[in-house]
């Protein structure tokens, strides 16, 4: 289908679905059988266990509606499912709120333990009503992002732990729970909690979520206390071959939302040197299922939303899973090679046998596992089989334009041109001249390389004479920086390219240097954080 036929079908669609918004889009319980609901009310207690179903509403469209909307996951929106009552005295030995949480579509609570372990009470359906700008909450768009809200498998998350498990990657493990209409436990939080559905979660944020899985952790801090750290000192590291590996898990399941607000980090010390590891967190989106209607297939092109991209056998389209997580791969994988991605999906495959994905698969409710149980299994499998090329591919994209960044610190970065094809670069730390960073690069996977300097007085020297290199951006940043190019690049126009303040900047150009210095000290900027 071309751009231009996308578009008329689109608008056609558009103009049959329109109208105002639908004022109860939602069903009002997750209940199958409305007199369970009275027996509660009447008695709290005589009831601990119910039949709900997740989403009931998205199964009120017809056949018409799918064609153009898509199917997604309806039928398991639909599924009756058997689920514990929550009680705030008796679940996980009793729980007290601390704070209301969730992003713009979930409703979350942050609970804690009598022995201060937290856990996230979050809920299984989403409303996305405040993604929208206040002049779309009462159209049909709004109907329709409620509607789409049916490509998530509320339940994928189910049956990640034993596969996270088999892998060595940090997990949570969700359950499902019931909450009472009007429980009081909630106080001022009742109404929003009132009969609903949601999965209950451990909620690695601080120092008492330190288990025995994450070995001498020291503390957990959030990402962008992470990267603070990791600019801010000389000493501080992100493990980037545990992150690569829990990012090929993230390509494996199809989770394609792992922006940086999706990661706590487990905190080590080793000597004066501090190490993050990555604990994944928010698995809402596994096993999206959004290219199945005529609207949504358009929408996901190339062109138009590509993350959209649907769990499927292959790996369709390795890019689209990285689209929001770019941030966040920029900054804590630079170092990984792609003999190293290469072993880490052998490492994978080896560990996630057949029985694991049966064993994860079979912890969907029972209903669930007979629409889909069979069929995900199998998309898990081929996908397993097919991660090393999946990898192959992840370094590909990564390698093109890369981000070599320093400190706050005194740091020295040496660029080598070592031959037509090969570019290695060397950071040190000033204060000790230990090696904090080494790669070589090659002109056949990476176009640009870009160094930051961030602040201090750093230190930048190319060397090398060649005919073909890879282009590199020096960003000197804060500081009064030496920069010394003795490269030679002899065809391809100019290789290194340097930005920083003309001011308290020395410069030594060479044959291959282009002076992009500026007094403008908006040329230093840098994202540290992404949120």
């Amino acid at each position: 289908m071309n751009i231009r036929l996308g578009h008329l079908v689109l608008l056609v669609a558009i103009l049959l679905f329109s109208g105002c918004v639908r004022k109860n889009f939602f069903a009002t319980t997750p209940l199958t059988d409305p007199e369970v609901r009275q027996k509660i009310e009447n008695n709290p207690e005589a009831v601990d266990s119910v039949l709900v179903q997740a989403g009931k509403h998205y199964n009120r469209k017809g056949f018409v509606h799918r064609i153009f909307w898509g199917t997604h996951y309806r039928p398991v929106w639909g599924a009756p499912v058997k689920v514990p009552v929550f009680d705030m005295d008796t679940t996980k030995g009793g729980l007290e709120i601390e704070k209301l949480g969730g992003g713009y579509q979930t409703t979350s609570l942050t609970l804690v333990d009598k022995d201060g372990f937290t856990y996230a009470l979050r809920s299984l359906d989403k409303d996305p009503k405040e993604v929208l700008p206040k002049l779309w909450r009462n159209t049909f768009v709004l109907n329709i992002l409620r509607d789409q809200i049916s490509a998530i498998n509320p339940y994928g998350a189910l049956i990640l732990p034993p596969m996270a498990k088999a892998a060595g990657i940090p997990h949570s493990s969700p359950e499902l729970v019931y909450v009472r209409p009007n429980d009081s436990s909630f106080g001022e939080y009742e109404d929003e909690f009132s009969d609903r559905l949601f999965a209950i979660e451990e909620k690695y944020n601080d120092k008492n979520a330190i288990t025995p899985a994450l070995g001498n952790a020291t503390d957990i801090v959030g990402s962008g206390k992470m990267l603070n750290n990791r600019f801010e000192d000389d000493d501080h590291f992100v493990d980037q071959l545990a992150f690569a590996k829990a990012r090929l898990f993230d390509l494996l399941v199809h989770d394609w939302d792992r922006h940086e607000g999706q990661w706590e980090w487990a905190k080590y010390e080793k000597g004066d040197e501090n190490y993050y590891r990555p604990i994944p967190k928010d698995r809402d989106n596994v096993f999206y299922r959004f290219q199945d209607g005529i609207i949504p297939w358009i929408f996901s092109r190339n062109w138009a939303i590509r993350k959209f991209e649907s769990f499927d056998d292959e790996f369709n389209d390795v890019y689209a899973l990285m689209i929001n997580s770019r941030f966040i791969d920029e900054r804590a994988l630079s170092q990984v090679t792609r003999a190293q991605f290469d072993s880490l999906a052998k490492e994978l495959q080896t560990a996630i046998t057949d029985d694991v994905i049966a064993k994860g698969v079979q912890s969907f409710p029972d209903s669930v596992y007979q629409l889909i149980g069979e069929n995900t299994q199998r998309k898990l499998i081929n996908r397993r089989d097919k991660l090393h090329e999946a990898a192959n591919k992840f370094y590909e994209i990564l390698a093109k334009e890369v981000l070599v960044i320093g400190t706050d610190k005194e740091d020295e970065f040496e660029v080598n041109r070592l031959d037509d094809e090969r570019t290695e670069v060397v950071v040190k730390r000033e204060s000790d001249e230990n090696v904090i960073y080494r790669r070589t690069f090659y002109r056949s996977e990476t176009e640009l390389i870009t160094l930051h300097g961030l602040a201090e007085d750093d230190k930048f020297k190319i060397k090398g004479k060649v005919k073909h290199g890879i282009k590199v951006k020096i960003v000197g940043g804060r500081g009064e920086d030496e920069i010394e190019d003795e490269s030679d690049v002899k065809r391809g126009g100019k290789k290194t390219w340097v930005y920083d303040t003309k001011r308290g900047t020395e410069l030594k150009a060479g044959p291959t240097t282009k002076d992009k210095r500026t007094s403008d000290v908006r040329v230093h900027a840098f994202d540290r954080e992404g949120f």
